[in-house]
């Protein structure tokens, strides 16, 4: 067909014995936005770097406006008019929006910068971004600095573009208006491929969805005909039940208690100003913020890795009711408590898993410290390990397996796994199931509520409203550092949650 952008037909790659991608077909027009949806690990990350240049397929065959291609080097795909808008911004910070648009591109004599911020200023009044073409990258929000990334593919001529998790860090609001403009862009002809986890957003915005199941092609449909449950199905190969059954909180109790919280860091930039709340057994508490909007140092202050500067964080122990300051405990004392912190960064193995170990001595570093013998017990971190695979559906040869041997997504559901088993009276959580496929997710938010259920206080840093909405019970806004809202989760809306994002100092809470 003249409208077919580009067709992948039979694409194969292996890595080693492991099979990403297997005969794989995919067609995308121009003018459409076609999702592409599968499990953690089912082979979409590799596709995509097949199709922008990272790697190579070891079979098949690339096809743009019906002519075959070779695309072996990210140039290529560029010459081929495909650009990649990645998860993870490459983007310099001390540079301008203009002078990151033009890294990278080869042009005889001097740039031009007047002639490509008038340029880039055009592209912005045609598709509607909202953007100082003059403005440092450091100065800028999230939501901007991924208009860069994508006026950048723009400014190049891409008339395919891939974007992978876009509105992972977003606000409803930023996210509705990214939508918009990749309505404006389809108008115009641009073919779009987008990458999610976030089946609503995949309902509301393309036109087609492709779905991977174990690195194959399960099969194409037509976003109208499509639902929450039957594009699950698909991905998974059975019926999913998606619904969090959220209980009333049992006899919550003060578990937690933050005062006045104030943190400075290391470059001297005050990143929690004034922070007070309250825990409580039974309950979870969502925490919601624009990224870098202090999430991060709270859960660490709480869990004695960031140095406060003013404040008091009290635990009320539930066996004695005694009041425990923790702001005088080391984090091994604090953990002792049963106040435990999982925390999924960017690295996953950077966060108390150890990439050449299996996942019983994975199990077993939480014990290590403890040296009440000189022989170390394999016994329960072995059930341990065993039992989080199975519970989690952990993809593993088997538990002597290497952890960094595991897919992205199967080293999270280890690391948050443990923790979750290992009974806590606070659980913090945050990002849980960032990049984790709907059923995964669904998994890990039944092990919540499980806790919930047995008293446990769960503090629980999310991305998606939609979910914090559902699962928890109160949502506490993070904006700037400060505290800008406390809603019940029962009666907000995502709106009311996005504004407050948008806030950067303090409301009445």
């Amino acid at each position: 067909m003249e409208n077919v952008a580009i067709e992948l037909r039979g694409i194969s790659k292996r890595f080693g014995r492991i099979q990403a991608n297997k005969n794989v077909n995919l067609t995308l027009y121009h003018g459409e936005i076609l999702s592409l949806l599968g499990e953690n690990g089912s082979g979409k990350t590799t596709l995509m770097n097949m199709i922008s240049g990272i790697y190579f397929p070891d079979e098949g065959h690339i096809f743009i406006n019906g002519e075959e291609v070779v695309i072996k080097s990210p140039k290529d795909a560029f010459d081929n008019g495909i650009g990649m808008i990645h998860q993870h911004f490459k983007l310099v910070d001390v540079f301008t929006a203009t002078e990151n648009i033009l890294l990278g591109l080869e042009e005889k004599g001097r740039f031009d910068v007047k002639a490509a911020t008038k340029k880039v200023e055009e592209l912005c009044n045609k598709y509607g971004f909202i953007l100082d073409p003059n403005k440092k990258i450091y100065e800028m929000s999230v939501s901007e600095k991924q208009t860069v990334e994508i006026i950048k593919v723009l400014y190049r001529g891409a008339n395919i573009l891939i974007l992978d998790e876009p509105t992972a860090v977003l606000t409803p609001q930023e996210a509705r208006k990214l939508f918009d403009i990749m309505r404006k862009m389809k108008e115009d002809g641009k073919a779009i491929i987008i990458i999610t986890h976030k089946l609503h957003e995949v309902l509301s915005v393309s036109d087609r969805v492709t779905v991977l199941r174990k690195g194959e092609t399960i099969g194409s449909v037509p976003t109208s005909e499509a639902t929450v449950e039957s594009l699950t199905e698909m991905m998974v190969g059975k019926k999913v039940a998606l619904n969090i059954d959220r209980i009333d909180p049992v006899d919550p109790k003060e578990r937690l208690v933050v005062e006045g919280l104030n943190c400075i860091n290391r470059e001297g930039v005050k990143v929690l100003s004034d922070i007070s709340f309250k825990a409580l057994s039974g309950e979870i508490l969502g925490i919601a913020g624009i990224a870098g909007s202090g999430q991060r140092e709270l859960l660490e202050a709480i869990a004695g890795l960031q140095h406060i500067n003013q404040g008091a964080i009290t635990y009320i122990d539930p066996a004695s009711g005694a009041n425990k300051s923790l702001t005088d405990m080391t984090p091994m004392q604090i953990r002792a408590l049963g106040v435990r912190l999982s925390f999924v960064p960017e690295d996953r193995l950077g966060m108390g898993l150890v990439g050449n170990m299996d996942l019983v001595d994975n199990m077993m570093l939480r014990s290590y410290s403890k040296g009440h013998s000189l022989f170390l017990q394999k016994k329960e971190p072995s059930d341990l390990a065993k039992h989080i695979v199975e519970e989690l559906e952990v993809v593993t040869p088997n538990i002597q397996t290497p952890v960094r041997r595991l897919s992205g997504g199967n080293v999270q559901k280890v690391l948050v796994g443990r923790e979750i088993s290992s009974s806590p009276t606070v659980l913090m959580v945050a990002y849980p199931v960032r990049g984790l496929d709907i059923n995964s997710s669904y998994l890990i938010y039944r092990l919540l509520n499980e806790q919930k259920k047995l008293g446990a206080a769960i503090i629980f840093v999310g991305e998606d409203l939609d979910v914090l909405v559902e699962l928890c019970d109160r949502i506490m806004v993070l904006g700037g550092g400060h505290i800008t809202g406390v809603v019940d989760a029962r009666t907000t809306t995502k709106e009311e949650i996005g504004y407050l994002m948008t806030k950067s100092n303090g409301g009445e809470h």
